[in-house]
Parts: C-alpha cells; structure tokens; sequence
C-alpha cells in the first residue's frame, strides 16, 4: 500500500498500444508511476506492448533581473531556431 505522499508524488503517463498491423485500433492508457521508474513496454495487467506518449506540458520563460524577455526572431519563433522546435 502507498502513503499518501507517495501517491501524490507519483506523475500520470500516457501510454498507447503499438499496432501489430497497419489500421488495427490504438488504445490510450493514464498510467501513474514515479518519476523515478524507466518508461513501460507492457501494459501492467494485459502484458500487451505499449508505448509513453509525448504530450505537452507548460512552459515558463523567464529572463534575469534587468535582461531583457526573448523576443521571436525573424523567422517567428522565439528560440532563434537552434532549439529544434520548428
């Protein structure tokens, strides 16, 4: 049994079905796990392959006293492009 800081410490993953064949139906799974455990490769109940999903999260910028915020660049994203994100 977990303590209740141990439950509240715990992060929500979402994890998906890996497809056999090309077309079969993709499950979506809220899995909770510590940050401290490596990604699942197999649904804990059903032992079928699956894989974390990726999904966004928030963002804070922030800038050092007296400096000035990131400004878009030309190109119109605000990392200048070496980020990877465009």
């Amino acid at each position: 049994m977990h303590s209740a800081g141990e439950i509240f410490s715990m992060a929500v993953y979402v994890y998906e079905t890996i497809p056999r064949r090309e077309g079969d139906p993709v499950q979506s799974y809220e899995i909770r796990q510590s940050m401290k455990d490596a990604a699942l490769t197999r649904h804990p109940e059903t032992g079928e392959p699956i894989r974390r999903v990726i999904t966004g999260g928030l963002g804070i910028l922030t800038s050092s006293k007296g400096a000035p915020a990131p400004r878009p660049s030309a190109g119109g994203h605000c990392c200048g492009g070496g980020c990877g994100c465009h």
